[in-house]
């Protein structure tokens, strides 16, 4: 369990301190709103986060996935597949989840209302992709809980997951450009920034698509893929319409009490 938390914060930190570097060195867009605004919020939400996390399950998903093979309980555990395959399937099936959650959070007005403080950031940037409100953090922790306990999902697989999930969302949120010989063969496989930036715009119909985080397979098999954004990548413009001025969408109690709020959705969530 130690070595699994350190290769965990190990790894993500070795990934946002990438993807940092490579923004400050080749920036795709500018921010409308002051960097340390907004990583003051966005890197009080991750706090917020690991709290949250730590609190409901201090030992971390490993133990709903040891519970589950003691009692030989879950789909992967009574089937007896290889390790190799379970872990792998495992994996997919993980990410396949995390689409479908992160879809019936646009779909459900409630659980928008949570989301939305993540697409509220006028701007994406690494730190957009931890940008989570800290019920949503917890009520993600319980579908994976949940998922992991079903599947039978082996405890290999869980660290694996974790570490490709935040390394994606820090890598497809950043605020880079590929070029495009590197950008469109890599879309097929995982989300690229480009595909992901769609799903950030103010425009209601792209931002309900492209729910990936990971695998972009998901997209393009439940049919919410968008290849390109009618304004153009450059043309896109970011975030929420409601939450376009800098007192709406940054500020540590702002964020924090923004799905109490009484704004009107311009997604109509």
């Amino acid at each position: 369990m130690q070595n699994e938390a350190w290769l965990r914060i190990g790894s993500f930190l070795t990934v946002l301190v990438v993807m940092m570097v490579w923004e400050a060195l080749l920036p795709n867009r500018v921010s409308p709103v002051p960097r340390s605004k907004r990583w003051l919020s966005n890197f009080f939400l991750v706090f917020c986060g690991a709290l949250v996390g730590r609190l409901m399950v201090p030992a971390g998903l490993a133990v709903v996935a040891i519970y589950a093979n003691n009692i030989h309980f879950g789909v992967f555990n009574i089937l007896g597949l290889p390790d190799w395959l379970a872990i792998f399937l495992s994996v997919v099936m993980l990410d396949c989840l995390i689409y479908w959650q992160h879809r019936v959070f646009h779909r459900v007005p409630i659980l928008w209302r949570l989301h939305k403080v993540h697409h509220a950031d006028p701007h994406l940037d690494a730190s957009t992709g931890l940008r989570f409100h800290p019920i949503e953090i917890a009520l993600s922790l319980l579908v994976k809980a949940l998922g992991i306990l079903i599947l039978g999902i082996p405890v290999e697989a869980i660290l694996i997951f974790e570490i490709l999930l935040n390394a994606s969302a820090i890598f497809n949120h950043s605020n880079i450009k590929l070029p495009n010989w590197l950008e469109w063969p890599l879309r097929k496989l995982i989300v690229t920034q480009a595909m992901h930036r769609i799903h950030h715009s103010q425009v209601v119909k792209e931002t309900d698509s492209n729910y990936g985080f990971c695998l972009s397979i998901w997209d393009r098999l439940f049919n919410s893929y968008t290849k390109q954004a009618k304004a153009g990548d450059d043309g896109l413009v970011l975030g929420l319409k409601e939450y376009t001025d800098e007192a709406s969408n940054t500020g540590i109690s702002t964020v924090l009490l923004m799905p109490f709020g009484d704004k009107p959705s311009n997604n109509n969530h």
